[in-house]
This record gives structure tokens, sequence and C-alpha cells, in this order.
């Protein structure tokens, strides 16, 4: 892109945007779940991503006609003289609410804190959950247990079969997925709707996005599959994981499999956040994870 938007010119986020965009993410090196292309790319139904160009940093607007936000600007420290300059230009032009800052990072609001004149807020239903790679790969110990049991039942009363997603199985995957909504009643839950988008949106443009998928055959149909890329030199995230939620320990098969195969020697795993339900809170603490990616909303004090 020769001509890149120049805040506060903001614009909507396309696909083609990916080649400017994703390697100014990476020299980042972000810790933080949503500072990927294909995040903001595949949940921009729920964001309604903008963005532009503030002093060389990449700038993100959640364009919410009533409510909108901005994500930390993307780039090399100092940071607090922009920080402030957005979240006067929300209050001011986009009379916004609320100015703020969403998804900030620990690096960011480390800054800030240090810089002075801004209020830092720990969002808990944002902390992306990472792990060791190994620990869900071995799945070693009393910890594990359950976790084991689950996949050694699956194994012993399943023919099965691992492989890595290919063009050619993502309509298989797009039917596992509207199956799983319908056992889950998605229709009547707007998270459950978005993430329905996001699922869709990541398969329709699964090679576009450069993404890593697998998927496991049960009785050689397709009954499981994920999809994920590397986060940063250390951390792959995990976009997406269904699974035929009938099928006893097939979550525990396809997350140790695909880790297995793909990411081996990757330290650790991003398995994103939890968003405050209950039962996705118990889930992600079921596979004990080493920590938790804090997250902050940023304001002006």
């Amino acid at each position: 892109m020769s001509n890149p938007p120049l805040f506060p010119d903001f614009k909507p986020l396309e696909l083609k945007d990916r080649e400017f965009i994703h390697p100014r993410l990476w020299a980042y090196q972000p810790a933080t779940s949503e500072l990927t292309f294909t995040n903001l790319f595949i949940w921009r139904g729920h964001y309604q991503p903008s963005w532009c160009l503030a002093d060389d940093f990449l700038v993100f607007l959640s364009d919410s006609p009533s409510d909108p936000w901005l994500f930390p600007p993307v780039g090399l420290t100092p940071r607090a003289d922009l920080c402030r300059r957005l979240l006067a230009w929300l209050k001011e032009a986009r009379r916004a609410p609320d100015p703020r800052l969403e998804r900030v990072d620990r690096r960011l609001r480390d800054e800030l804190t240090e810089a002075g004149g801004f209020a830092a807020e720990a969002r808990r239903d944002h902390f992306d959950y990472v792990y060791a790679t190994t620990d869900l790969i071995n799945l070693a110990g009393r910890d594990y247990h359950q976790k084991r049991n689950h996949l050694n039942s699956f194994e012993r009363a399943y023919r099965h079969s691992y492989t890595v997603l290919t063009p050619g199985y993502l309509e298989a995957c797009l039917d596992l997925a509207q199956k799983w909504c319908a056992i889950k009643r998605c229709e009547e839950d707007l998270n459950l709707m978005e993430e329905w988008e996001a699922v869709r949106q990541a398969l329709a443009h699964f090679q576009d996005l450069h993404l890593i998928g697998a998927a496991i055959l049960v009785e050689d149909r397709l009954e499981a599959f994920t999809v994920g890329e590397k986060l940063n030199a250390d951390t792959v995230v995990i976009h997406l994981e269904k699974a035929n939620p009938e099928i006893r320990g097939l979550y525990a098969a396809i997350n140790q499999s695909f880790l297995k195969q793909a990411w081996p020697a990757i330290p650790w795993v991003n398995r994103e956040q939890d968003l405050g339900e209950p039962g996705l809170r118990q889930a992600k603490l079921s596979y004990h994870p080493h920590h938790l990616e804090e997250k902050f909303t940023i304001r002006s004090a």
C-alpha cells in the first residue's frame, strides 16, 4: 500500500490491508491475542474496525457510532503523547461518551503509568490464557489426570485420524460449526452468533489469512478442527477450536494433537480470553494456564 490512511482519516479494515498491517503487528511482537490481523479481520462484525497511521504508529478504531474506542497504538515507544492526542480526539471529534483505549497490554500500561496522567483499569474478562506447550502436549501429573482419562476414553472408543487442514476440508468444518451452533442454540446468544460469524470468516479466507489448521476424522467423518498462527516468535495463538460436543475426549484430542504435530517447538500457547462466561472460564482454567496475559482499559486521569 503506497498511501496508507493518515490520522485522523481512518479507513475500514479490508482483507487487502493485511499486506501492510501484518508486518507491523509482527514487528511489535504482541503478547495479546487481539493484535493479529486475523483476529481484527474475522471479528470485524463485532469490532467494526477502521485503521490509520499516526506518527508511524498503527491505530485501530472500534468504530461504533454510539461508543467508539481505540485499540492501543502499535509501534515503538514512546507512545504517551500519542495516547493523549488519541483520547482527546475521541472526546472532541468523535464525542465519545467514554473515551478510552481498550485491550491495552502491560507494555503500554507500564509506559503510561510512568508518564503520568492516565488511569488504568484491569479487565479480567479479557485476560488471555497462556499455557506451556509441553503441558498441553504431555498432560503429565495429577493436574491433568481427568484430561488424560477423557483422551484415553476417546482413543479406545473410536477409530480416528489426525490431518492437516487443507482447503478440501473447509466445507466439512463449516458443516461441523453449524451443527455445533444448533446444539448450543447460537441464535439465542449474541456472543455465540458473533463467534459463528468469526468462524465463517476464518474458514472463508483461510488461505488469504495464511492460517494453519488441523482436523480429526472420526470413523472417516470430520468431527473436530482447530485454526491458529504464530502470535510472536515464542507463542502460537489458537483462533478457533470446534469439536462435536457429544464425543467425549475429542476436545482434548484436537488440542493435544495440533500442538504436538504443528507447534512442538513453540514454548507458549495463547488460547485467548473467556469474556467472563463461567463455563468457558472453567474450561480454560481446567487446563491449568501458566499465566494470564493481562489487559487494561486506559483513560485520561
